[in-house]
Order: structure tokens, then sequence, then C-alpha cells
């Protein structure tokens, strides 16, 4: 029997954890009780709005990063792994720019950009290792790249999923650089936690079913966020 968890589950932890900070920013933001004092420490109140945004919130980054090295490490066809990111991301605009601004425009992307960046600077490591001054030129194209389209967690994001793929071998040392080089809160680094019991299986999402049901979580769980959202607060 194997211990640990499967990747399955660190999909559904981020999931969840994504879930719960979209629930706060997009529907329980303009309610009161949700920015009411559960305790303070020192000077700060904590409210629940901050805890389920700045700390349940933060967890789900990280926990995408480290998945998407472990697809790219796994997959059998790059290029198909490659589209599906590019595929979902332009799938998720619409959703994604109507829950924030309600318009087709928004100046920002969303996220799966930003994994689909970290995904090829991955394949530029593996393609150009014996080219340093190619992978110099791809490397800086996509960092461009990332801060022109101003996809969610911007140049930090694409590059913290470069540093976890370089410190893989080594999770003590990934935790601790990883949690210091977060683009968001500390509490991010409490996504080391599951990924440190991460045992390399791939769990119950088998099947094309189960993996695409999971690619689509994020933009279906935009739009409904986008309909409640407006049956609550108007357009």
């Amino acid at each position: 029997m194997d211990t640990g968890i499967s990747g399955s589950w660190l999909k559904l932890i981020a999931c969840v954890s994504m879930l719960i900070d979209h629930i706060a920013l997009h529907v329980f933001k303009g309610m009161d009780w949700v920015h009411s004092c559960l305790f303070q420490i020192g000077n700060h109140e904590i409210t629940p709005y901050f805890v389920m945004r700045n700390v349940i919130g933060r967890w789900a980054f990280p926990l995408f990063a480290f998945l998407i090295v472990e697809g790219f490490l796994h997959t059998h066809d790059r290029k198909w792994y490659g589209m599906n990111l590019f595929l979902f991301a332009l799938m998720s605009e619409i959703p994604f720019n109507f829950v924030n601004v309600n318009n087709f425009f928004y100046y920002k992307q969303n996220v799966f950009f930003t994994l689909l960046l970290g995904y090829l600077g991955l394949c530029a490591i593996e393609r150009f290792k014996e080219d340093f001054k190619q992978l110099a030129k791809f490397m800086v194209s996509l960092f461009l790249l990332s801060f022109v389209l101003r996809a969610d967690y911007g140049c930090g994001g694409f590059g913290f999923i470069l540093l976890i793929y370089l410190l893989r071998e080594n999770k003590l040392l990934m935790s601790i650089v990883g949690t210091g080089a977060l683009p968001t809160t500390i509490f991010s680094g409490i996504a080391f936690i599951p990924i440190w019991f991460y045992n390399g299986e791939r769990g119950f999402v088998r099947g094309k079913v189960w993996k695409y049901a999971f690619y689509c979580f994020y933009p279906v769980h935009l739009l409904v966020l986008y309909f409640i959202k407006l049956h609550i607060y108007g357009p």
C-alpha cells in the first residue's frame, strides 16, 4: 500500500485552495462579516477575509507550479501538454475577465498563461541545455512576455516555476528557498507541507475524463462565481 500524498490529492488541495480564495475575493469581499476581527496579533487584525485569501488561498499557486514541473517530467507528449495549457488559457480568458471587471477586456491575463510560460521555460532548459546563449535568449523572451501579458503572479510566478524545477531533487531546500521566493505572502509556504509528503504517484486522476475535469475546473468555477457575483451585487 502506497503511503504519502499522490499527485491527484495535490491537485484537489490546490483547487480547493483556489476556490476558497476566489470565493472570498469575488463573492464575500463586499460583505461586512468577512472583514470582522477574529483575533488580533499585535496591531494586526485577523479577519475571515485575511484567512481565506492570504492564508488558505495562497497554497494554490505553489502546488500548481509543482504540478506543472511534475507534468513536464512525466508527460509522454510535451507538445500536447503545452497545447492543453494554451487552449485552456484561451478558454479561461472570458470567464476571468468577466469575474474581475464584468467586461470582455481586462489588462491582466489568467494564471494558465503563467503556467504555460513556466512550462515553456522548462522545455527551453531541456532543449538548450548545451547552448547557454540560445537558452538565455529564450528565457529573456519568456520573461518579457510574462511582463507584457501581466498574467496572474507575473514574472515572479514564471521564475518560481523554474526555481521549483531546479530544486526538485532536494525537497528541504526547495521548501526553504521556495517559501522565501514566493511572489505572495509567506503563508504560501504551507503548500510545501503536502508537497513534502508527495509520493510520486499519479493517484485517482486517471483517464481523459478526470484529467480534463481538473483542467475545466478553473474556467468553470470562474464562470459560476461570476453569475453568483452578478446575482448578489448586480452588473
